[in-house]
């Protein structure tokens, strides 16, 4: 399934969402005709588990090639949202993920040429989400270095402590898309979070593609494109460290709650590496993918 957050209007309430064909099909409503109650929000969906998507699948299957009035929406008539507009807690995202870029980062800056021997974790605020179309910030007194980075994002569907490698994709609720979005001259003494966790730094979308229709994790091409000129173009199976893992070693240390968010890494091909160096500036656009998602677009914007 392809769940979204949506909203009808400006002015209407986010609701829950799943996308079937060209139609945006709200998820409360669907439930309603079927005479079941699902939920109106993602966070609300995911924290039901299993049976959520069961009974939104019951409820589609009532009504298949026949939906009833009302519950649907041309796709090209609603505003996606964030799918998780505002997560309950920071997003994890991991650092030197990709062989590739562990190496142009040590060129550039100043990390250690030799590949982390454990994942390397940092985090981003709920307040950096934002949405498919939104603009990403550039502060020109914060920052002349501001930096694109695509990357595969899994979100957690059952709590997760201590869990193994083995058994950790079970506690996956889905994927989508994101772009951590870097501010290369904000690092302070190693520490990543003022860099990348500043408003608008997690654009975030455009769905949640259900973790059964995802068949392999590291088989997934992603790309990344700034003003339609191709920058970044990889596959997940060069993962240094896989899903699986990350999950395993985050949860060592830190219970994962439902709605939480792993942002797994990315490729080499980011603004820092080139040379010479590129940076976004107001009046670009970046547009990023992830095979089977979906694609999210932003504009940059001065503030």
């Amino acid at each position: 399934m392809r769940l979204v957050t949506y909203r009808r209007t400006v002015e209407t309430e986010a609701r829950l969402g799943v996308v079937i064909d060209d139609l945006v099909v709200d998820v409360a409503a669907i439930g309603r005709k079927a005479g079941c109650e699902l939920p109106a929000t993602m966070l609300a969906f995911i924290d039901l588990g299993p049976s959520a998507i069961a009974g939104l699948r019951d409820a589609l299957g009532e009504h298949a090639g026949r939906l009833p009035a009302g519950v649907a929406l041309p796709l090209s008539n609603v505003r996606l949202l964030a799918p998780i507009p505002r997560p309950r807690k920071n997003i994890f995202g991991i650092g030197l993920n990709y062989v590739e870029h562990v190496a142009e980062s040590a060129r550039t800056l100043d990390t250690a040429k030799d590949l982390p021997t454990q994942p390397v974790i940092f985090s981003k605020p709920p307040t950096a989400v934002i949405g498919p179309g939104e603009a990403i910030e550039h502060n020109g007194k914060l920052t002349q270095q501001l930096d694109w980075e695509v990357e595969l994002a899994v979100i957690i569907g059952r709590v997760a402590k201590r869990v193994s490698e083995a058994e950790a994709l079970e506690y996956v609720f889905g994927y989508s898309v994101m772009i951590d979005v870097s501010a290369r001259d904000n690092r302070r003494a190693g520490q990543w979070i003022y860099s990348k966790g500043q408003d608008t730094y997690a654009p975030f979308g455009p769905c949640i593609v259900t973790a059964d229709e995802i068949e392999d994790p590291h088989n997934l091409d992603l790309w990344l494109t700034v003003n339609g000129v191709a920058k970044q173009g990889s596959n997940t199976r060069h993962m240094l460290f896989k899903v699986p893992t990350l999950i395993a070693d985050i949860s060592a240390a830190m219970t994962l709650e439902p709605g939480d968010i792993i942002a797994t890494g990315t490729p080499d091909g980011v603004g820092a590496g080139r040379t010479p160096q590129e940076w976004l500036w107001p009046g670009d656009v970046v547009e990023a993918g992830v095979e089977g998602i979906g694609r999210i677009r932003h504009p940059v914007v001065a503030v």
